[in-house]
């Protein structure tokens, strides 16, 4: 019985020590293919590696590379601009190996700074083939700008904005242009651009230049400057000015009123000077011209609504649709004041109703009456009043050749100097009265065509014949 045990007994060592060796065998096979396995991946830090992933959580996605263990990734990196999320599960992804072991047995990885090394081949290979590439200037900073090129910040110095040195370069901040890359430094993450250096290929003969640039083409341009006079426009390589009598059929006091720098416009080229290498641009010709419309618009005498539109001292512009404007000059505003402060009469916006009095096709000028509109307090002070029939007015104002008093619609009647009294001492009669002062007059005449009252004092009836007209 004692020996059927030992010989057991060593049966079980001998059956353990085959399946240890079988474990070994095992063991090492497998070591050999996974040393087989990866033996094709680049196990430099900073290689990029391709992997796939097998979960997404909330705060990290799990890749497998086909190392000993799995990566981890922060979610973030693999989010569009816009927040969106660019992977599902079983994407093969390209990220960089950055530690094998990191101490507690996990394998570190980065897509980001995957990313990033693909960019930064890509803009070297650009650099070394003095290619054109595209970016958007996303902000100003000292000395120049920043520009976004494939989500990677590089620079853009101020004297590499344009061909000529100018300050005006905040026009070409937002907006999408091609630069050379001149410099590259990765270690410091340093890139530095040149438009100038773009521009400065674009450069053509002066032969070229006239037959891109020739009369009633149509060209776009960035908005470089606005002045009391026009807009600079940057064609590329070259500037162009747009008058501003040529930004609008509407009159406009200044540019800003309808422009604003770093806009970006389409303008027709009205003349290019050889010479001087300017072109004259326009803006309004692109539209048609209002004044085509004239004839089927207005019609002499007629009346019509117009918003006020502009205000000047020596009148209104008032805005009849269509680009069609008129010009209600100060002594058409009122009745009773020639030369009243329009500011006084209208406000910007206000809808007024005019009168159209003349249409000059020659100069393009439509004239306007405002006070057409209105009751005619002359015309109604002739209805209501005669030649002959007395008044008490209060006197508005005295001066070297008669008193001016206030009559009834707001008008002036004038008793002039010779008509104060009969006596030779005119002048010193004239200064016997003051303003403010009630006096009493008699018509003499009404002419409301001409807008005048004539009155007079030495006129009125004596107290005897005013006794004997009442006997």
């Amino acid at each position: 019985l004692s020996l059927i045990k030992s010989l057991d007994c060593i049966r079980y060592q001998e059956f353990e020590l085959n399946e240890e060796n079988k474990l070994m065998e095992s063991q090492s096979e497998f070591e050999v293919l996974f040393h087989d396995s990866i033996s094709n991946i680049d196990m430099t830090p900073g290689s990029i590696v391709t992997a796939t992933v097998i979960e997404i959580r909330d705060d990290y996605v799990v890749i497998n590379a086909g190392l000993k263990s799995e990566g981890i990734i922060p979610k973030n990196q693999f989010l569009s601009v816009k927040g969106e999320l660019e992977i599902e599960l079983g994407d093969e992804v390209e990220v960089t190996l950055d530690m094998i072991e990191d101490g507690y047995g996990e394998t570190i990885m980065s897509r980001e700074k995957a990313k990033r090394t693909k960019i930064w081949d890509e803009l070297e290979k650009i650099q070394d083939s003095q290619e054109n590439i595209e970016g958007r200037v996303s902000g100003k900073v000292k000395g120049g700008f920043t520009v976004d090129l494939l989500n990677i910040k590089a620079f853009l110095p101020g004297s590499l904005v344009d061909v000529r040195p100018t300050k005006e370069t905040d026009y070409i901040e937002g907006k999408v242009l091609e630069f050379k890359i001149i410099k590259m430094d990765k270690i410091r993450n340093n890139i530095v651009l040149s438009r100038k250096a773009v521009l400065m290929d674009q450069n053509s003969s002066p032969e070229e230049i006239a037959e891109k640039y020739t009369e009633g083409k149509t060209v776009t341009g960035f908005i470089k400057n606005l002045t009391d006079y026009g807009a600079f426009i940057d064609l590329g390589g070259i500037d162009g000015l747009l008058h501003i009598t040529d930004i609008s059929w509407k009159r406009i006091n200044h540019p800003s009123e309808l422009l604003r720098v770093g806009d970006e416009i389409n303008v027709v080229v009205l003349k290019y000077d050889t010479e001087k290498n300017r072109v004259s641009l326009g803006m309004k010709q692109l539209l048609d011209d209002p004044w085509d419309k004239i004839p089927e618009k207005l019609e002499l005498n007629a009346i019509y609504k117009g918003k006020v539109a502009n205000i000047a001292d020596y009148g209104v512009f008032v805005d009849l649709g269509d680009n069609i404007e008129g010009l209600v000059r100060t002594s058409e505003l009122n009745w009773t004041n020639k030369n009243i402060n329009p500011n006084k009469v209208v406000n910007l916006g206000d809808e007024i109703e005019v009168k159209v009095m003349e249409i000059d096709n020659d100069k393009r000028r439509v004239s306007l009456s405002h006070k057409q509109c209105l009751e005619n307090p002359w015309s109604l002070f002739d209805d209501n009043n005669s030649k002959g029939d007395i008044l008490t007015s209060q006197i508005k104002s005295i001066t070297d050749f008669g008193i001016f008093v206030g009559l009834d619609g707001g008008i002036d009647g004038l008793i002039h100097i010779t008509d104060i009294t009969s006596e030779d001492k005119q002048e010193e009669a004239i200064r016997t009265y003051k303003k403010g002062d009630d006096v009493t007059s008699i018509i003499l005449s009404i002419d409301s065509e001409r807008e005048r009252v004539s009155l007079g004092i030495k006129q009125l009836p004596s107290k005897d014949s005013q006794a004997s007209d009442t006997e």
